[in-house]
């Protein structure tokens, strides 16, 4: 059966917000999905689904969330090739003189239009670098939000949710 990874948006964040790893974990299991574990408490899911359409998958896990947390969960599901060749962009862009290396994981690919709206943001050496259904985000030392601005970025690449590249690295090394 396929394994996928599953990254969820904008939960724990404040008292209202509340989806524990064991309460995600039994709301993916409660949808039909097996061999579910989770990692740290920002929303990583490894599940296993004879379910082949990401799309299908997403609404599957949206759904099941929702009904579990009565607000909606965001949900952005990878192969685990994909999520691979993710690890595998962080370790080829990754500097030592990034102050900060984020990768957005998004909901669908952006257009050729957004990607270049995105790189017109991109200043000295803060840049942005689109690759499929991720886009990393590298800001240098000094970084000053008043030059590539992450809420803008993110803000024209759509419904995303993001993640340092330590924790790609963590996740690469336990699902990969």
């Amino acid at each position: 059966m396929p394994t996928y990874v599953a990254f969820l948006r904008a939960i724990n964040l404040g008292p209202s917000r509340k989806f524990p790893k064991e309460a995600i974990k039994a709301s993916a299991e409660s949808a039909g999905f097996s061999d579910v574990e989770t990692y740290i408490n920002t929303g990583n899911v490894r599940l296993s689904t004879s379910m082949r359409s990401r799309a299908r998958i997403e609404s599957a896990l949206e759904d099941a969330f929702l009904a579990d947390r009565a607000f909606a969960v965001p949900t952005m599901v990878y192969t685990t090739d994909e999520l691979c060749s993710i690890a595998d962009d962080v370790e080829e862009l990754y500097d030592d003189a990034l102050e900060r290396h984020y990768v957005l994981l998004l909901k669908s690919e952006p257009s050729a239009d957004v990607v270049k709206a995105v790189h017109a943001l991109d200043s000295g050496p803060n840049r942005t670098v689109v690759r499929n259904r991720a886009a990393h985000l590298l800001l240098g030392a000094g970084y000053d939000a008043g030059t590539t601005d992450p809420l803008k970025v993110e803000k024209l690449l759509g419904v995303t949710t993001n993640r340092n590249h330590k924790v790609i690295r963590a996740i690469r090394e336990r699902w990969c």
